[in-house]
């Protein structure tokens, strides 16, 4: 596993090729760290453990429903063919709302629950 903040974009494949297969955080706010082309770029050589939600802006000054879509959006790209851990980019810092740490919560739930279902 690979702890790596930032704009690691050009480093990836390094990692990978040096034996790492899981990188975290994965810091999509970050230059060059946009999910759809980390997903279909090394998607199927590591997993990304985190990611779903960003905690310096979404997380903490979002309203609910910026959470919930963040959540559910990251959660469709970075979920098919597995190598995922649905996971915050960083630690969830104080005075994040609780209404935001609860709608990211559920929004996995739901993910997941729709994953099982087909829905």
């Amino acid at each position: 596993m690979k702890h790596s903040c930032g704009a690691v974009e050009p480093l990836i494949r390094h990692f990978i090729e040096t034996g790492f297969d899981v990188l975290n955080p994965v810091q999509c706010s970050a230059s060059g760290m946009d999910p759809l082309t980390l997903k279909q770029r090394f998607g199927e050589d590591i997993t990304f453990w985190g990611g779903v939600v960003d905690t310096q802006r979404t997380l903490p000054f979002g309203s609910t429903e910026d959470v919930r879509r963040e959540v559910l959006d990251r959660c469709r790209i970075f979920s098919p063919g597995g190598g995922f851990v649905a996971n915050a980019v960083h630690n969830i810092q104080a005075k994040t709302p609780i209404e935001n740490v609860i709608a990211l919560i559920d929004a996995i739930q739901d993910f997941n629950g729709a994953s099982r279902t087909g829905r």
